[in-house]
């Protein structure tokens, strides 16, 4: 696969490398609500929280599956959303929403979840939207039925929909990093990643950033990191990019407590592993949906837990890079095209999410969390990995499996 060359960052990817240049971390909420009054609270009361955030529309999951007559009958009738229907609501109500706001002073992404973005861009580009997220791979398996080919389709045409649509100014983050939240052993999340930016790239869009969710080992969420960091650098060449860490998506402590500690862990692990962004939680992701003060609140935390965090020495040979390069090697010798790769990836099991029961994932493998915290593979399928050392305890047992999905909760709560 050739090194890709391309232009100067994009609006949004100068906004983020500015703040790196003055070593702050860019801090982000997931806030979506269905009216565009309290979309714009939102967005206002975000704005305002600190001098580096971004806003975010999150849109509900009518408009997610593509069922946007179904979200307009919600808008006439009143009936609640778990998110903004974009692509539903009037024209004037979308200009009412964004009226009066600086987009490159205060960038906005859209997220969604959806395996098919198409109509999602084109609204979005209306309105001058020009930042999402998302993947053919990471949004198609955790989240649907649709096949992974058709999905593929759908995120090529949504890609040179955005790139001809938004021209420089398009910006697309993968959620490759992000599969299933948790247990998903971070060489894969790293591959994944890297391929999904692959993707991008190859339908036209010149501005990506890399994700990669907290797990349960802060050495190494620090090594998968600096891993992604390196592979970027391989194999994105010029392309503006940055990476954006997660707070832990998993099961949530439930004292408040222990969701602020694991709050501000993210925020340092962001800091010293050269991460330019954080998508952050609130205290209360245990109990309910968060209110906007709520989703301010986690913005100051993060931010203040960041600052003045020393950045860790690059590792050149860790054990996730030694996995992810050879999932991501593997891959991109199958076919001429990343989107085919990726498709015959998976149909051979050379990629194979754990625990993901999408007809198109072999879900041959399993993992374990090892005596220090760390993810492991506990049966590998198919997958090229490299030769590691036998993982302490089985994985897949049901209640072997709920101990690990709850891992971190008790590893906080009990602070």
């Amino acid at each position: 696969m050739p090194r890709i060359s391309g232009p100067q960052p994009s609006a949004f990817g100068a906004y983020v490398a500015g703040a790196g240049a003055r070593d702050e971390l860019v801090v982000q909420s997931r806030m979506g609500f269905a009216s565009p009054e309290a979309m714009r609270a939102g967005l206002d009361a975000v704005r305002d929280a600190g001098p580096r955030v971004v806003g975010t529309i999150t849109l509900d999951s009518f408009t997610r599956t593509g069922q946007f007559l179904r979200a307009g009958r919600a808008i006439a009738s009143g009936e609640s959303l778990n998110g903004y229907p974009l692509v539903s609501h009037s024209a004037s109500n979308n200009s009412l929403l964004l009226r009066g706001l600086d987009l490159d002073a205060f960038p906005v992404q859209i997220r969604h979840g959806s395996p098919e973005p198409q109509e999602i861009f084109r609204t979005m580009l209306r309105y001058g939207l020009t930042v999402s997220e998302g993947g053919p791979v990471s949004y198609c398996l955790p989240y649907s039925r649709v096949p992974l080919r058709r999905s593929i389709d759908a995120w090529a045409e949504g890609c040179r929909i955005l790139a001809d649509g938004a021209q420089d100014a398009a910006h697309l983050e993968t959620f490759g990093g992000c599969m299933l939240g948790q247990l998903c052993p971070p060489g894969l999340l790293v591959a994944l990643s890297v391929l999904e930016c692959l993707f991008f790239a190859e339908n036209g869009i010149r501005s990506v950033s890399l994700s990669y969710a907290q797990q349960t080992n802060p050495q190494q969420d620090r090594d998968a990191i600096l891993a992604l960091r390196a592979l970027a650098g391989k194999h994105l060449g010029d392309l503006d990019w940055h990476v954006v860490l997660y707070t832990f998506m998993g099961v949530y402590p439930k004292s408040t407590e222990g969701a602020t500690a694991l709050l501000r862990e993210s925020a340092a692990l962001a800091a010293s592993s050269g991460c330019e962004r954080l998508i952050v939680k609130t205290t209360v992701e245990s109990q309910r949906i968060p209110t906007i003060a709520e989703n301010v609140a986690a913005l100051r935390i993060a931010a203040a837990a960041a600052y003045g965090v020393p950045r860790s020495a690059h590792r050149e040979r860790s054990e996730v890079l030694r996995e992810a390069s050879a999932l991501i090697d593997a891959t991109l010798s199958l076919k001429a095209t990343v989107g085919d790769s990726l498709h015959e990836a998976f149909r051979l099991g050379i990629l194979d999410v754990p625990y993901c029961l999408h007809q198109d994932n072999r879900n041959r493998t399993r993992t374990s969390i090892d005596d220090d915290g760390a993810l492991r593979w506990a049966s590998r399928g198919d997958m090229p990995l490299p030769v590691q050392s036998a993982p302490d305890r089985p994985g897949g047992a049901a209640d072997r499996l709920l101990q690990m999905l709850s891992y971190n909760q008790h590893r906080f709560d009990a602070r």
